[in-house]
């Protein structure tokens, strides 16, 4: 899986719910620098993160997989 793509999708459930970094990474119970490194491509996040912050999101971690995968396909 590609980690950009899995940021940019992370990023873009985060902005739809008007939330900043610091706001998520607080609800999620995740460093901020570390969510910014996720959003950003740096790192992955591993299955417990993206539960905590798919959680936070109110979304289900298959919605976030499912639009990565969706979003791959596309390129």
């Amino acid at each position: 899986m590609d980690t950009i793509t899995v940021g940019k999708v992370i990023k873009r459930y985060r902005e739809n719910k008007k939330l900043s970094q610091e706001v998520l990474s607080g609800l999620a119970c995740v460093d901020r620098s570390h969510l910014s490194k996720i959003e950003l491509g740096i790192r992955s996040p591993t299955i417990t993160v993206l539960n905590k912050l798919a959680d936070a999101l109110g979304v289900n971690p298959s919605d976030i997989l499912r639009d990565v995968e969706a979003e791959t396909k596309r390129c």
